[in-house]
């Protein structure tokens, strides 16, 4: 009893260290835990939330529309739970100038079904429902209505169907047609589609644009009043897949091997039975149209010989006429009248030959004759004419059949082809990555201080243990006096610290990441396993330096514990070899460095916990800095266009005589600009960057004119990157990289991300959603977005553009008419301001989709997300400091009460006490800053190239003030705890302190 008595009161006795060590594991343990089950959290609401609204595993997409017979084959697939065949339509409308939105089916199969927010679902024909950015750019509320307008070509199959008929219908055979949704529409509803849950008030609606080949808007409508039997894409579940997270590998794993089967045997046979059937259609159209056009020619033939008979009967008559007339005048003049009577009775028979004769005559005579006869001969013509021509035509079209249908192309995709699920994913992952990297640094502190406090506090009671082990207590039971304390303090502070890890830091996290996704149902939840693992980790950290301290204690017998630790040997330190420096210094300044430079390990833990802590300030402000200037460097420095336009392809020209016009543009490059996906497969070879790398980015495309190639320098800057070491990057000559006809440019942000590099194939998914597989020539600097730059040739040869092939020797590239060049890349005249206010004013003409201003988009650039990480770091990394330096003060303090002692019997004041300590800990701190600054730069540098994020790349920048924040704020926590330490050291007592231990 008398033994637990004594432990407690050490305990009390002990109370800084305790505070000290629980403090250092609340701050590890929360950092271990809180960015963990923040993510965690938005992962498993995310998840919860997909398979409530039946997001699917695999879509399907073809050049040619998907018939009931695709359908059929893709529910036979070895694994597939469900199928849902989905109609949709493109239109236009009214807003502010002409917009656009994609008339999406809502699935009857449970299949990406709209989260409804406001309102009510739409059941009949003309009713939809729209999401919360379409409400708030056009100022429509439940209940509005709106007119639509379908896009000519607004569905996905439209260009195929175009060549797929012999008469050039829309039709791909005699049943399937192209979708056809109402036109007057109601709303009835708000609603968020779970395949975007971007924020239309956030980060991402501020800094991204919509190209001409992604709609504005998705307006879900019924299937009532939804006509046409031609699927614009298949939607699948996968069996199994709803058991995984769907951001988990195993998720990835169980949906791959659904892919694969369809890629395997099933893309390929319905592939060709869809072309077949477009074959055959033609075919049957060609039939159709030569029995058609049998039966008109018959008609034709059949009413020009009716009025030939008609015309030949109106002759003869005539002929019959005249001849009788001439046989009675012959009769007339002959011998006898009986005769005469006799031939006036009968008509004279006549050869063929006079018959004709006077068929002729007759009609030469007659000028209405002869124009009747011209008439019928002239329909005869044009009627054998016509016949020859059609017979021509679908002999033509019999020949031109099989190479006016193109091959037709299945497109498999999973849900990394979602941008909107990609870049959550990316986002979560890439902070989730720093919380993993943070509790390394904590825990090393932890152990380090962990360490120097116990070794100080089993060294204080060296002649207890001495006592105790001489009374036969057991080592271990010793021991367990201060390892109790130290599990005590880790569990408090463990506790404490997963209070902190899954309730505040989620709280925090999830907050802003509100502001940037919409997921319903989001709730904080606690992760036994690991936060059990957290606290954990810091036990045995602690724990092992603690019995490390035991041992190096305990090991000796009692009779040496029972007496004072020998002074430690005297000796020489190196500045003291340095004479000219070494006679020069005072009395106390020569003391001052044999106190910091013989004391090797009080050394090392106080420089580095105050460098470990310093360096964790400079990396947050590091990777704030990075945040902060990425919109500068990309819209003032990589992009040197002022103003981008775009327009829809019809009205491109109208566009460019608009800005023309205006007169504001300095100089302009004509480009076509398409969103679409940049993928790299995993291969291993190395062809794709990276042995194994895989994944998807969204991109814009960036078709330029093959006479203007040269021009591209002078609107981006084109700086070729190369991979370095720890992730960096090296960044090349200005101007020593061009746009060719032998691959293309990717930027840098798109690069990182997916591992590619100079020499790289990857996969590039047009506008059209046309893929192919394209040579990187180039990585080109590019912070924020994923622009992949090609040239007008390459661009043809990659997606088989028939137009575009010989555009390399044409005259002019607009001549060629291989693209229409949608987008307007300018310089402009004029202050930030006035541009700003003309991009605006562009956006108000009917004739411009998109016009971005980049002096609006370099001041308005912001990244809540990282900020808010950024600023818990900062937070936690001061808290750190804080702790550290409070710990080691009093360690030292403790360590060094005899000789504190000695100081004021030899007649020193209080201040000169406290000056003498404290400038000991200020060199040792200064000395920690010193080696804090440059490592908290090299580890941030690692930590920010290690964030991958959709279309952004972080270009490591430290400011000055940064270094001189993170000393500044390092030096006053110093100065801090000087405040707590000076009282101790006034309560020192020379008396009792000097007594003689034995």
């Amino acid at each position: 009893m008398a033994f637990v008595k004594d432990m407690l009161r050490m305990w009390a006795h002990s109370w800084k260290r305790f505070i000290s060590i629980a403090m250092i594991t609340l701050l590890g343990v929360a950092v271990l835990t809180g960015i963990y089950a923040g993510c965690r959290d938005a992962f498993r609401s995310t998840d919860r939330f997909f398979d409530a609204q039946g997001l699917h595993d695999v879509q399907v997409l073809s050049t040619a529309g998907l018939s009931n017979g695709d359908i059929a084959a893709l529910r036979k697939v070895n694994g597939v739970a469900k199928v849902q065949a989905e109609r949709s339509q493109e239109v236009t409308f009214d807003l502010d100038g002409r917009k656009s939105a994609t008339m999406q089916e809502i699935g009857t199969n449970g299949i990406d079904q709209p989260y409804l927010q406001e309102g009510r679902m739409p059941k009949k024909a003309g009713e939809i429902a729209v999401t919360r950015k379409f409400i708030r750019d056009s100022g429509k509320r439940i209940g509005s209505r709106l007119t639509v307008t379908p896009e000519s070509a607004s569905s996905d199959t439209s260009d195929t169907n175009d060549t797929n008929g012999a008469d050039g219908t829309n039709e791909t055979n005699g049943t399937d047609e192209a979708p056809s949704f109402p036109t007057k529409l109601t709303i009835v509803g708000v609603v968020l589609d779970p395949q975007n849950l971007s924020n239309p008030d956030g980060y991402s609606a501020m800094t991204s644009f919509r190209s001409t080949a992604t709609t504005d808007y998705t307006f879900f409508a019924p299937s009532d009043g939804v006509t046409g039997t031609l699927y614009t894409s298949a939607t699948l579940l996968v069996k199994g897949a709803a058991a995984e997270s769907t951001f988990d590998e195993s998720y990835e794993n169980t949906v791959k091997q659904v892919t694969d089967r369809i890629d395997g045997t099933v893309k390929t046979d319905r592939q060709k039975a869809r072309r077949q059937e477009l074959l055959d259609a033609g075919n049957r159209k060609i039939v159709d149209a030569r029995a058609e056009a049998d039966k008109k020619f018959a008609d034709a033939q059949s009413q020009i010989d009716a009025n030939r008979q008609q015309f030949n009967q109106q002759v003869d008559q005539i002929v019959s006429m005249q001849a009788g007339a001439a046989a009675a005048g012959a009769a007339a003049n002959g011998a006898n009248a009986g005769a005469a009577a006799a031939a006036g009775a009968t008509t004279p028979q006549l050869d063929e030959t006079t018959r004709e004769t006077m068929r002729e005559t007759i009609i030469a005579a007659s000028p209405e004759l002869t124009q009747a006869k011209q008439q019928l001969d002239q329909a005869q013509s044009q009627l054998n004419e016509q016949k020859a021509s059609t017979e021509q035509t679908l002999k033509t079209k019999e020949n031109e059949l099989k190479t006016s249908i193109p091959q037709v192309r299945w497109y498999v995709q999973d849900r990394q082809s979602l941008g909107g699920f990609s870049a959550l994913k990316s986002d979560l992952d890439s902070i989730q990555s720093l919380g993993n990297a943070f509790p390394i640094v904590f825990l090393l502190v932890a152990v380090m201080m962990s360490l120097t406090a116990m070794a100080r506090m089993v060294e204080e009671d060296r002649s207890l243990i001495g006592t105790y082990v001489g009374l036969g207590y057991g080592r271990l039971a010793v021991a367990s006096r201060y390892l109790l304390f130290a599990l005590l303090a880790c569990l408090i502070g463990g506790g404490l610290g997963l209070i902190a890890g899954f309730l505040g830091i989620p709280a925090f996290l999830l907050v802003v990441l509100q502001g940037m996704y919409v997921m319903p149902g989001l709730r904080l939840e606690y992760d036994w396993l690991y936060g059990s693992l957290g606290i954990a980790l810091f036990v045995v950290g602690v724990l092992a330096a603690t019995i490390y301290a035991c041992v190096q204690e305990m090991r000796q017998t009692p009779a040496s514990l029972l007496r004072p630790k020998a002074p430690r040997a005297g000796s020489r330190i190196l500045l003291e070899r340095i004479r000219p420096v070494w006679n020069r210094m005072g009395f106390l300044s020569k003391v001052t460095a044999r106190n910091i430079f013989r004391f090797k390990s009080r050394l090392i833990m106080t420089v580095g916990g105050v460098a470990g802590c310093t360096a964790l300030i400079v990396c947050g402000l590091a990777i704030n800095d990075t945040v902060a200037d990425l919109g500068i460097k990309q819209y003032r420095d990589i992009y040197q266009y002022d103003l981008m336009v775009v327009s829809d392809d019809s009205d491109a020209s109208a566009m460019r005589t608009k800005v023309a016009s205006d007169g504001r543009v300095t100089s302009s490059l004509d480009v076509r600009i398409e969103s679409g996906d940049l993928t790299v497969a995993g291969s291993g070879d190395g062809d794709s960057g990276k042995a194994g790398s895989s994944g998807s980015e969204s991109i814009q495309l960036v078709a330029v004119p093959e006479k203007h190639l040269s021009d591209l320098g002078e609107m981006v800057t084109l700086q070729p990157v190369s991979s370095g070491i720890l992730g960096t990057s090296g960044v090349g000559k200005t101007g020593s990289l061009k746009l060719d006809d032998d691959g293309v440019i990717v930027a840098q942000s798109a690069a990182s991300a997916l591992g590619v590099k100079a020499g790289s194939k990857v996969r590039l998914t047009n506008g059209d959603g046309v893929q192919a597989t394209a040579k990187v020539s180039a990585v080109n600097r590019n912070l924020i977005g994923s622009d992949v730059y090609v040239s007008e040739t390459y661009y043809a040869k990659l997606f088989d553009s028939k137009d575009a092939k010989n555009t390399k020797n044409s005259k002019s590239s607009e001549d060629s008419e291989a693209l229409t060049w949608n987008a307007m890349l300018a310089k402009l005249s004029g202050s930030d301001t006035s541009q700003t206010d003309y991009a605006e004013s562009l956006e108000e003409d009917s004739s411009v989709m998109k016009a971005v201003s980049c002096a609006h988009m370099a001041d308005s650039f912001k990244f809540d997300l990282m900020g808010a990480v950024v600023a818990l770091i900062v937070a936690l990394a001061g808290g750190l400091a804080l702790v550290v330096l409070f710990t080691l003060a009093n360690t030292n303090v403790s360590e060094r009460v005899r000789e504190m002692a000695t100081l004021k019997v030899l007649g020193f004041f209080d201040r000169e006490v406290h000056h003498y300590v404290n400038r000991e800990m200020m060199i040792l701190t200064v000395m920690g800053v010193i080696l804090g600054l440059p490592l908290g730069r090299l580890v941030g540098g690692m930590l920010t190239m290690a964030l991958n994020m959709p279309s952004l790349y972080f270009e490591v920048e430290v400011k000055p003030l940064s270094y001189v924040i993170a000393a500044v704020a390092t030096m006053a926590f110093a100065l801090l705890v000087q405040l707590f330490v000076n009282p101790v050291l006034d309560r020192i007592d020379p008396i009792s302190s000097l007594k003689s231990v034995e």
